[in-house]
């Protein structure tokens, strides 16, 4: 409003009701014991959990905690979408800024409630890919700092706000395409394609490859990629998706492998990873839901916040990193992930085809 308190406004705004959310600063912490609630549903369950397995705190302060990826140098990347930004955990616990204004700079930021990056993966060479809600694309970040747009459109029209995104072993980048980056989500009249795709990238080319889920989401590959994974965002069908992956990483039909119709509450499902043994780690409904690589559900981990993705890391690739929220947090399993097991088998390849100094070829 606008004059003297006593006198009736020249200009106004009514506001029928108002909210403000107040968030404590971004920071690390020692890594702390929360209460952690294991459901066993299958004796199985033990070849992934410890007896005594607790969820630890190790960062906490954020929006929306999403997108978790594991850097060789021992730190993670994680974004925080509704505050558009990026954030750094080192390895001895240290919390900075890694980029801000990650997924959208437009002037008219305020109008979505989650502009900033959503999923992270490195590619190959271990280049940072960035799945950007509000600027509706794809980026690869170079050695340089620069960016380059991957993806952006389709056919020439605009993607919805990229979500997740994985990459197989020959380069090719798998990601999903729901549209919960744009401040009207489905009602939005900036949408301008008709489906919610899962989509593949090789050598330039974008390629629709699924149209057949209303949200689809949290996206990930079997240990041996013959099998693409995701998860649906949609209370109405909270299901987990397969598709067989062909030799040239086209997708066959895909079946339901995980349904958890059942599970209670109104969330859906959101981020997928799979573990070296090809084991389905999915966070579902109020925890994380473990399943068997034939589909059949092991048991549940609950915390004090449900959580929206997952990285393996750590040195031994055993450690799942839960973005949870306003939290992230971490949870010691058995086995290494499926990406970190692939991750490091490569670089031993490569260190054993490398020459040694002084011997061409390497030849003693």
């Amino acid at each position: 409003m606008n004059g003297p308190i006593s006198l009736a406004p020249e200009n106004f705004v009514w506001v029928r009701s108002a909210s403000l959310a107040f968030y404590r600063e971004p920071r690390a912490l020692r890594p702390v014991a929360v209460e952690t609630r294991v459901e066993r549903l299958h004796p199985e369950l033990d070849a992934v959990l410890a007896p005594d397995a607790a969820l630890e705190r190790v960062a906490s302060g954020f929006e929306f905690t999403e997108g978790p990826v594991w850097l060789p140098d021992g730190a993670l990347l994680f974004s925080d979408p509704n505050a558009n930004r990026i954030w750094r955990l080192a390895r001895g616990g240290g919390l900075s800024l890694f980029r801000d204004r990650s997924g959208y700079a437009g002037a008219d930021v305020a109008r979505y409630a989650q502009p900033g990056s959503n999923g992270l993966a490195l590619d190959p060479q271990g280049r940072l890919t960035v799945a950007e809600h509000g600027n509706r694309r794809v980026t690869r970040v170079e050695p340089d700092g620069s960016v380059t747009v991957l993806a952006a459109a389709y056919e020439g029209r605009r993607l919805h706000s990229p979500n997740d995104l994985v990459y197989r072993a020959d380069g090719t980048l798998y990601f999903t395409d729901p549209p919960f980056g744009l401040p009207a989500t489905y009602d939005d009249p900036a949408r301008e394609l008709d489906w919610y795709g899962v989509y593949r990238l090789r050598d330039g080319v974008l390629r629709l490859e699924a149209r057949d889920l209303r949200g689809p989401n949290g996206v990930a590959l079997s240990p041996d990629e013959r099998f693409l994974y995701v998860a649906n965002w949609d209370p109405a069908r909270k299901i987990v998706m397969r598709y067989p992956v062909a030799a040239d990483g086209a997708l066959g039909a895909g079946e339901v492998f995980l349904d958890l119709g059942a599970a209670p509450g109104p969330e859906a499902l959101d981020g997928v990873d799979v573990d070296r043994a090809g084991r389905l780690f999915v966070s579902g409904p109020g925890g994380l839901y473990v399943a068997a690589p034939d589909g059949r559900l092991l048991g549940v981990v609950r915390g004090p916040e449900t959580p929206a993705n997952f990285a393996f890391g750590g040195r031994d690739g055993r450690t799942l990193y839960w973005t949870a929220r306003t939290g992230v947090y971490r949870l010691r399993v058995r086995e290494p992930g499926a990406a970190h097991a692939r991750a490091a088998h490569a670089a031993a390849a490569h260190a054993s085809a490398a020459p040694r100094a002084g011997r061409p070829g390497g030849r003693r």
